[in-house]
Protein backbone atom coordinates (compact mmCIF):
# COMPACT_ATOMS: atom_id res chain seq x y z
CA UNK A 1 0.00 0.00 0.00
CA UNK A 2 0.94 3.79 -0.76
CA UNK A 3 0.43 6.33 1.03
CA UNK A 4 -0.42 8.87 -2.00
CA UNK A 5 -1.80 12.17 -0.59
CA UNK A 6 -1.99 14.09 2.31
CA UNK A 7 -5.02 16.14 3.34
CA UNK A 8 -6.09 18.22 6.59
CA UNK A 9 -8.59 20.79 7.72
CA UNK A 10 -9.63 22.73 10.97
CA UNK A 11 -12.16 25.42 11.82
CA UNK A 12 -11.04 28.76 11.01
CA UNK A 13 -11.29 30.17 14.49
CA UNK A 14 -8.20 29.85 16.84
CA UNK A 15 -8.01 30.40 20.45
CA UNK A 16 -4.93 30.28 22.89
CA UNK A 17 -4.45 29.32 26.31
CA UNK A 18 -4.58 32.81 27.68
CA UNK A 19 -8.13 33.40 25.65
CA UNK A 20 -9.74 29.96 27.53
CA UNK A 21 -8.62 31.28 30.76
CA UNK A 22 -10.11 34.77 30.51
CA UNK A 23 -13.44 32.95 29.07
CA UNK A 24 -13.65 30.24 31.57
CA UNK A 25 -13.39 32.80 33.93
CA UNK A 26 -16.63 34.75 32.53
CA UNK A 27 -18.58 31.91 31.97
CA UNK A 28 -21.30 30.47 34.71
CA UNK A 29 -19.22 27.48 35.18
CA UNK A 30 -16.43 29.47 37.03
CA UNK A 31 -19.20 29.43 40.22
CA UNK A 32 -20.57 25.94 39.25
CA UNK A 33 -17.23 24.63 39.65
CA UNK A 34 -14.64 24.45 43.08
CA UNK A 35 -11.66 26.50 44.22
CA UNK A 36 -9.49 23.47 43.13
CA UNK A 37 -11.55 23.14 40.08
CA UNK A 38 -10.38 26.60 39.46
CA UNK A 39 -6.80 25.79 40.53
CA UNK A 40 -5.72 22.67 38.18
CA UNK A 41 -7.71 24.68 35.14
CA UNK A 42 -5.81 27.92 35.82
CA UNK A 43 -2.14 25.65 36.04
CA UNK A 44 -3.18 23.66 32.49
CA UNK A 45 -4.08 26.76 30.68
CA UNK A 46 -1.03 29.19 32.06
CA UNK A 47 2.38 26.77 32.60
CA UNK A 48 3.41 25.41 29.49
CA UNK A 49 1.88 22.34 28.73
CA UNK A 50 3.15 22.13 25.14
CA UNK A 51 -0.18 23.57 23.59
CA UNK A 52 -0.25 27.41 22.83
CA UNK A 53 -3.36 26.88 20.89
CA UNK A 54 -6.79 25.15 19.48
CA UNK A 55 -8.96 25.44 16.56
CA UNK A 56 -12.23 25.13 17.42
CA UNK A 57 -15.75 25.31 15.84
CA UNK A 58 -17.23 27.93 17.65
CA UNK A 59 -17.71 31.72 16.73
CA UNK A 60 -16.88 33.00 20.11
CA UNK A 61 -15.22 30.80 23.35
CA UNK A 62 -18.55 31.32 25.22
CA UNK A 63 -20.37 29.06 23.07
CA UNK A 64 -17.83 26.30 24.20
CA UNK A 65 -19.51 26.20 27.52
CA UNK A 66 -23.30 25.48 26.07
CA UNK A 67 -23.19 22.11 27.37
CA UNK A 68 -26.08 20.27 26.94
CA UNK A 69 -27.10 17.19 24.60
CA UNK A 70 -29.05 18.63 21.96
CA UNK A 71 -26.17 21.79 21.54
CA UNK A 72 -23.71 19.21 21.14
CA UNK A 73 -25.11 17.39 18.62
CA UNK A 74 -25.86 19.77 16.72
CA UNK A 75 -22.64 21.51 16.63
CA UNK A 76 -21.05 18.04 16.03
CA UNK A 77 -23.45 17.46 12.77
CA UNK A 78 -22.53 20.93 11.54
CA UNK A 79 -18.76 20.55 11.57
CA UNK A 80 -17.87 16.73 11.45
CA UNK A 81 -18.63 16.34 7.50
CA UNK A 82 -17.39 19.79 6.45
CA UNK A 83 -14.43 19.52 8.23
CA UNK A 84 -14.12 15.98 6.73
CA UNK A 85 -14.63 16.49 3.19
CA UNK A 86 -12.63 19.67 2.98
CA UNK A 87 -9.66 16.88 4.37
CA UNK A 88 -10.99 14.60 2.00
CA UNK A 89 -10.89 17.10 -0.84
CA UNK A 90 -7.50 18.72 0.40
CA UNK A 91 -6.27 14.75 0.15
CA UNK A 92 -7.50 14.49 -3.56
CA UNK A 93 -6.01 17.69 -4.88
CA UNK A 94 -2.57 16.54 -3.14
CA UNK A 95 -2.64 12.94 -4.89
CA UNK A 96 -3.86 14.45 -8.14
CA UNK A 97 -7.28 12.33 -8.46
CA UNK A 98 -10.98 13.04 -8.81
CA UNK A 99 -13.42 11.89 -7.04
CA UNK A 100 -14.42 9.16 -9.42
CA UNK A 101 -11.07 7.29 -8.45
CA UNK A 102 -12.14 6.38 -5.29
CA UNK A 103 -12.94 2.84 -4.84
CA UNK A 104 -14.03 3.20 -0.82
CA UNK A 105 -14.29 5.55 2.30
CA UNK A 106 -13.49 5.23 5.62
CA UNK A 107 -14.10 7.34 8.14
CA UNK A 108 -13.41 7.08 12.05
CA UNK A 109 -14.53 9.74 14.60
CA UNK A 110 -15.29 8.99 19.11
CA UNK A 111 -16.84 12.65 19.44
CA UNK A 112 -20.36 12.30 17.92
CA UNK A 113 -22.41 9.53 16.46
CA UNK A 114 -24.39 10.04 13.47
CA UNK A 115 -26.81 7.22 11.68
CA UNK A 116 -26.45 7.11 8.82
CA UNK A 117 -23.07 7.53 9.15
CA UNK A 118 -20.55 10.55 8.12
CA UNK A 119 -19.33 8.64 5.33
CA UNK A 120 -22.67 8.99 3.70
CA UNK A 121 -22.04 13.27 3.72
CA UNK A 122 -18.56 12.62 2.53
CA UNK A 123 -19.95 11.01 -0.23
CA UNK A 124 -22.01 13.70 -0.95
CA UNK A 125 -19.80 16.62 -0.63
CA UNK A 126 -17.04 14.83 -2.63
CA UNK A 127 -19.70 13.65 -5.32
CA UNK A 128 -17.68 10.57 -5.30
CA UNK A 129 -19.42 7.19 -6.72
CA UNK A 130 -23.05 5.81 -5.51
CA UNK A 131 -20.66 2.48 -5.83
CA UNK A 132 -18.13 3.49 -3.82
CA UNK A 133 -17.82 1.08 -0.49
CA UNK A 134 -18.48 3.39 2.66
CA UNK A 135 -17.33 2.32 6.02
CA UNK A 136 -18.04 4.53 9.61
CA UNK A 137 -15.40 3.40 12.23
CA UNK A 138 -16.35 4.63 15.91
CA UNK A 139 -15.11 4.06 19.37
CA UNK A 140 -11.44 3.38 18.40
CA UNK A 141 -10.65 7.38 20.06
CA UNK A 142 -6.93 8.79 19.83
CA UNK A 143 -5.78 5.73 18.44
CA UNK A 144 -8.22 5.84 15.07
CA UNK A 145 -6.13 6.50 12.28
CA UNK A 146 -3.99 3.46 12.09
CA UNK A 147 -7.19 1.21 12.16
CA UNK A 148 -8.92 3.03 9.54
CA UNK A 149 -5.40 2.89 7.26
CA UNK A 150 -5.36 -1.16 8.07
CA UNK A 151 -8.75 -1.53 6.58
CA UNK A 152 -7.99 0.41 3.66
CA UNK A 153 -4.78 -1.89 3.23
CA UNK A 154 -6.95 -5.17 3.38
CA UNK A 155 -9.45 -3.31 0.69
CA UNK A 156 -6.26 -2.52 -1.62
CA UNK A 157 -5.33 -6.58 -1.27
CA UNK A 158 -8.54 -7.46 -2.06
CA UNK A 159 -7.90 -6.15 -5.32
CA UNK A 160 -11.54 -4.66 -4.76
CA UNK A 161 -10.22 -1.25 -4.62
CA UNK A 162 -7.28 0.16 -6.39
CA UNK A 163 -7.93 3.76 -4.29
CA UNK A 164 -9.32 4.60 -0.89
CA UNK A 165 -9.97 7.44 1.24
CA UNK A 166 -8.86 7.45 5.18
CA UNK A 167 -10.66 9.81 7.06
CA UNK A 168 -10.31 10.95 10.44
CA UNK A 169 -12.58 13.79 11.88
CA UNK A 170 -13.19 14.98 15.35
CA UNK A 171 -15.20 17.96 16.98
CA UNK A 172 -13.86 17.69 20.29
CA UNK A 173 -16.19 20.78 21.17
CA UNK A 174 -18.92 18.47 20.31
CA UNK A 175 -18.14 16.09 23.66
CA UNK A 176 -17.47 18.78 25.64
CA UNK A 177 -18.05 17.90 29.62
CA UNK A 178 -17.10 20.01 32.74
CA UNK A 179 -17.39 18.70 36.16
CA UNK A 180 -14.68 19.14 39.29
CA UNK A 181 -12.86 16.01 38.29
CA UNK A 182 -9.27 16.77 37.16
CA UNK A 183 -8.77 14.56 34.32
CA UNK A 184 -11.82 15.67 32.76
CA UNK A 185 -10.78 19.47 33.54
CA UNK A 186 -7.17 18.73 31.79
CA UNK A 187 -8.89 17.12 28.97
CA UNK A 188 -11.21 20.05 28.35
CA UNK A 189 -8.13 22.02 27.65
CA UNK A 190 -6.27 19.63 25.58
CA UNK A 191 -8.52 18.98 22.82
CA UNK A 192 -8.77 20.61 19.48
CA UNK A 193 -10.82 20.23 16.39
CA UNK A 194 -9.86 18.86 12.96
CA UNK A 195 -9.60 16.34 10.42
CA UNK A 196 -7.34 14.46 8.59
CA UNK A 197 -6.99 12.67 5.47
CA UNK A 198 -4.85 9.77 3.44
CA UNK A 199 -5.19 8.73 -0.09
CA UNK A 200 -4.19 5.10 -0.11
CA UNK A 201 -3.33 3.06 -3.05
CA UNK A 202 -2.49 0.20 -4.91
CA UNK A 203 0.38 1.88 -6.48
CA UNK A 204 2.64 4.98 -5.94
CA UNK A 205 1.92 8.30 -7.31
CA UNK A 206 4.84 9.03 -10.63
CA UNK A 207 5.61 12.31 -9.19
CA UNK A 208 5.56 12.34 -5.72
CA UNK A 209 7.45 11.17 -2.62
CA UNK A 210 6.98 7.19 -2.32
CA UNK A 211 5.31 6.20 0.93
CA UNK A 212 5.54 2.71 1.48
CA UNK A 213 3.13 0.95 4.03
CA UNK A 214 5.71 -2.01 4.92
CA UNK A 215 4.39 -3.56 7.96
CA UNK A 216 2.30 -2.83 11.21
CA UNK A 217 1.00 -4.10 14.67
CA UNK A 218 -1.63 -3.36 17.11
CA UNK A 219 -1.99 -3.79 20.75
CA UNK A 220 -4.73 -4.17 23.05
CA UNK A 221 -5.07 -4.37 26.64
CA UNK A 222 -8.62 -4.18 28.13
CA UNK A 223 -7.07 -4.64 31.10
CA UNK A 224 -6.05 -0.94 30.97
CA UNK A 225 -9.21 0.17 29.53
CA UNK A 226 -10.53 2.21 32.61
CA UNK A 227 -7.20 4.34 32.03
CA UNK A 228 -8.39 6.21 29.23
CA UNK A 229 -12.15 6.17 27.71
CA UNK A 230 -15.44 7.83 26.68
CA UNK A 231 -18.40 7.33 29.37
CA UNK A 232 -21.99 8.39 28.53
CA UNK A 233 -23.50 10.90 31.74
CA UNK A 234 -26.51 12.50 31.31
CA UNK A 235 -26.69 11.86 27.59
CA UNK A 236 -23.22 13.59 27.13
CA UNK A 237 -20.02 11.71 26.53
CA UNK A 238 -17.11 12.71 29.49
CA UNK A 239 -14.05 12.09 28.71
CA UNK A 240 -11.83 9.91 31.77
CA UNK A 241 -8.23 10.74 31.52
CA UNK A 242 -5.91 9.25 33.84
CA UNK A 243 -2.21 10.07 35.44
CA UNK A 244 -1.65 6.64 33.61
CA UNK A 245 -1.89 7.71 30.72
CA UNK A 246 1.77 8.81 29.56
CA UNK A 247 3.16 5.45 31.26
CA UNK A 248 0.78 3.41 29.52
CA UNK A 249 1.06 4.60 26.17
CA UNK A 250 4.73 4.76 26.39
CA UNK A 251 5.15 1.16 27.59
CA UNK A 252 2.72 0.03 24.72
CA UNK A 253 4.29 1.78 21.72
CA UNK A 254 7.77 0.75 22.86
CA UNK A 255 6.30 -3.15 22.42
CA UNK A 256 4.32 -2.11 18.93
CA UNK A 257 7.88 -0.71 18.03
CA UNK A 258 9.86 -3.63 18.95
CA UNK A 259 7.73 -6.42 17.33
CA UNK A 260 8.18 -4.56 13.71
CA UNK A 261 11.21 -3.74 14.20
CA UNK A 262 12.14 -7.34 14.75
CA UNK A 263 10.31 -9.12 12.11
CA UNK A 264 11.77 -6.39 9.83
CA UNK A 265 15.47 -7.02 10.93
CA UNK A 266 16.16 -3.46 11.53
CA UNK A 267 17.11 -0.97 14.76
CA UNK A 268 15.27 2.08 16.18
CA UNK A 269 18.54 3.93 15.48
CA UNK A 270 17.91 3.42 12.06
CA UNK A 271 14.12 4.99 12.01
CA UNK A 272 14.73 8.83 10.40
CA UNK A 273 11.45 10.09 10.57
CA UNK A 274 9.06 9.63 14.09
CA UNK A 275 5.38 10.21 13.33
CA UNK A 276 3.58 9.98 16.65
CA UNK A 277 0.27 10.74 18.01
CA UNK A 278 1.22 13.30 21.27
CA UNK A 279 -1.46 13.07 23.45
CA UNK A 280 -0.05 16.02 25.45
CA UNK A 281 3.20 16.98 26.42
CA UNK A 282 3.94 14.39 29.83
CA UNK A 283 2.85 11.90 26.70
CA UNK A 284 5.90 13.07 24.70
CA UNK A 285 8.13 13.36 27.58
CA UNK A 286 7.27 10.08 28.40
CA UNK A 287 8.20 8.34 25.11
CA UNK A 288 11.16 10.17 25.24
CA UNK A 289 12.51 8.46 27.89
CA UNK A 290 11.20 5.38 26.79
CA UNK A 291 12.35 5.04 23.62
CA UNK A 292 15.84 6.95 24.50
CA UNK A 293 15.00 9.90 21.83
CA UNK A 294 15.92 13.74 21.83
CA UNK A 295 13.16 16.05 21.86
CA UNK A 296 13.72 16.91 18.43
CA UNK A 297 13.24 13.23 16.98
CA UNK A 298 9.21 14.21 17.93
CA UNK A 299 9.51 17.77 16.45
CA UNK A 300 6.51 17.30 14.29
CA UNK A 301 4.36 16.10 16.59
CA UNK A 302 5.48 18.99 19.22
CA UNK A 303 5.03 21.51 16.96
CA UNK A 304 1.44 20.52 15.36
CA UNK A 305 0.31 19.89 19.25
CA UNK A 306 1.76 23.49 20.19
CA UNK A 307 -0.76 24.90 17.14
CA UNK A 308 -3.44 22.62 17.32
CA UNK A 309 -3.81 21.08 20.67
CA UNK A 310 -4.81 17.21 21.38
CA UNK A 311 -6.75 16.48 17.72
CA UNK A 312 -7.54 13.06 18.69
CA UNK A 313 -7.57 10.48 15.68
CA UNK A 314 -6.93 12.92 13.18
CA UNK A 315 -3.45 13.94 14.82
CA UNK A 316 -1.29 11.87 13.40
CA UNK A 317 -2.43 13.50 9.58
CA UNK A 318 -1.26 16.60 10.62
CA UNK A 319 2.16 15.35 12.07
CA UNK A 320 3.08 13.21 8.65
CA UNK A 321 1.72 16.20 6.25
CA UNK A 322 4.40 18.22 8.37
CA UNK A 323 7.19 15.98 8.07
CA UNK A 324 6.38 15.63 4.19
CA UNK A 325 6.40 19.92 4.15
CA UNK A 326 9.48 20.02 5.72
CA UNK A 327 11.33 17.26 3.13
CA UNK A 328 12.46 14.96 6.45
CA UNK A 329 14.99 12.96 5.19
CA UNK A 330 13.82 9.52 3.41
CA UNK A 331 14.08 5.82 4.41
CA UNK A 332 12.09 4.43 7.35
CA UNK A 333 9.80 6.40 9.38
CA UNK A 334 7.82 5.35 11.67
CA UNK A 335 3.86 5.77 12.17
CA UNK A 336 2.01 5.00 15.66
CA UNK A 337 -0.83 6.24 17.25
CA UNK A 338 -2.64 5.20 20.79
CA UNK A 339 -5.72 5.67 22.95
CA UNK A 340 -8.82 4.10 23.79
CA UNK A 341 -8.57 0.51 24.80
CA UNK A 342 -6.31 0.83 26.15
CA UNK A 343 -4.55 0.83 22.22
CA UNK A 344 -1.84 0.90 20.77
CA UNK A 345 -1.01 0.51 16.28
CA UNK A 346 2.35 1.43 14.55
CA UNK A 347 3.54 1.12 11.11
CA UNK A 348 6.96 1.07 9.56
CA UNK A 349 6.72 3.12 6.11
CA UNK A 350 9.71 3.22 3.61
CA UNK A 351 10.36 6.82 2.73
CA UNK A 352 11.93 7.72 -0.69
Amino acid sequence: MFMNGIGTATPTARYTKADCWEAFQCSEWFARLDERAHAVTKTVLQRDNGIEARRLALSSLAEVFEIDPDTLRRRFIASAPELAAQAGASALIDAELCSGDIDAVIVSTCTGYLCPGLSGYVIEKLGLKSSVQAFDLVGQGCAAALPNMRLGSALLGSGQCQNVLSICVEVSSAAMYLDNDPGVLVSACLFGDGAGAAVLSQTAHPHRRRILWKDSESLIGPADRDALMFEQRQGMLRNILTRAVPRLAAEYAHRVLEAVLRRAGIRASQINTWIMHAGGRDVLLSLERRFGLEARDFRYSAAMLREYGNLSSAFVYFVLQAALADRAPGGWWWLSSFGAGFSCHGALLEVA
